[in-house]
C-alpha cells in the first residue's frame, strides 16, 4: 500500500499551550491500515542495519517503537522523563518547541556496541531527539537510524541537530 498517512494525523489548536498546532497521530494508530503501513515503512527502511536495541521515546513513542523492536528482532529500550525509571538513570537536558525538559534512561540498557534505532512519534526542534541519540552513545551504543511519524519542516530546523544519522520521517509538514 502507498496510503497518504498525513490525512490519518489531526491538528488540535492551541495545545498544550496557547500558539501550538499540536499534531495528533493517535488517529493514525487507530486504523489498521495506516498504523500497519507507518511500521511497515521504518522497518523497511532500517531491516538491513542489524540493530540490536529500538529505543522509544515516552508516550506516543512506545506505541511503534515496541512493534519496531518485535519485527526488527530487536530489544525495546525506555526513554522517559525524569524520576520514572526505577534503576539508576543516565539523563540528558533538551529544548522543545515550546520549553525545555529532560530525558532519562536506565544506564544498563544498552551493551557496548549496540546498533540503536531510535524513535520519537515528531520531530520539531530536534532536541528530544537529539538528548536521546545522546544518552544512547553515552551507554556505548552506535545509533543506526532515527525515525519520526511527523517531521516540521520550516524555521526549527530539527532535522540539523540529526545531520550525522540517518533520519527518516514519514509525513512533512511544513
Amino acid at each position: 500500500m502507498d496510503l497518504d498517512l498525513n490525512k490519518y494525523i489531526r491538528t488540535i489548536k492551541d495545545f498544550p499551550i496557547k500558539g501550538i498546532q499540536f499534531k495528533d497521530i493517535t488517529t493514525l494508530a487507530k486504523v489498521h491500515a495506516p498504523f500497519k503501513e507507518s511500521c511497515d515503512r521504518i522497518i523497511n527502511h532500517f531491516k538491513e542495519n542489524g540493530i540490536t536495541k529500538v529505543a522509544a521515546i515516552e508516550a506516543r513513542g512506545y506505541v511503534w517503537g515496541g512493534v519496531l523492536a518485535y519485527h526488527l528482532n530487536a530489544g525495546f529500550i525506555l526513554i522517559r522523563k525524569p524520576g520514572k525509571l526505577p534503576a539508576d538513570t543516565i539523563s540528558e537536558t533538551y529544548d522543545l518547541e515550546y520549553g525545555k525538559d529532560s530525558i532519562e534512561m536506565h544506564k544498563d540498557a544498552i551493551e557496548n556496541g549496540e546498533k540503536v534505532l531510535v524513535f520519537d512519534d515528531l520531530l520539531a526542534t530536534g532536541g528530544t531527539a537529539r538528548a536521546a541519540c545522546n544518552l544512547i552513545e553515552k551507554a556505548g551504543g552506535i545509533i543506526v537510524g532515527v525515525a519520526f511519524i511527523i517531521e516540521l519542516t520550516g524555521s526549527l530546523n530539527g532535522r540539523e541537530k540529526l545531520d550525522d544519522y540517518d533520519v527518516l520521517s514519514l509525513v512533512k509538514i511544513a
